[in-house]
């Protein structure tokens, strides 16, 4: 017996490693979810910083205006999935066949 194998007759149910492999839908979402909070509780200091500086007006409405844009920010990058990676797919490809030159016979009749 040349070239075969071991065949075996029990199922390997191992999983296979795929380096490659894209993380799971439920671990990146849980990372969006996390970037989402994390974002949001940055929020809650630049409120509480603006009410103990509202006797400096200027320095209250700048904590103010840091905070305005967060929501926004958080939902945009909280949205946001990783690029699709750029796979090369495999096609074949079949050279183009010639016709065959050679001499036919006319009949004219």
């Amino acid at each position: 017996m040349s070239g075969g194998g071991v065949v075996k007759s029990e199922r390997d149910d191992t999983p296979v490693l795929i380096t490659e492999a894209a993380p799971s839908y439920e671990d990146e979402y849980a990372a969006r979810k996390r970037k989402y909070l994390t974002m949001m509780l940055l929020r809650l200091p630049c409120l509480v910083l603006a009410g103990i500086f509202h006797e400096t007006w200027w320095l209250a409405l700048t904590f103010v205006a840091m905070s305005i844009p967060l929501p926004w920010i958080a939902v945009l990058i909280a949205n946001d999935r990783p690029p699709r990676k750029k796979e090369q797919v495999n096609r074949y490809e079949r050279t183009p066949m010639a016709l065959e030159k050679r001499d036919h016979p006319v009949i004219d009749g």
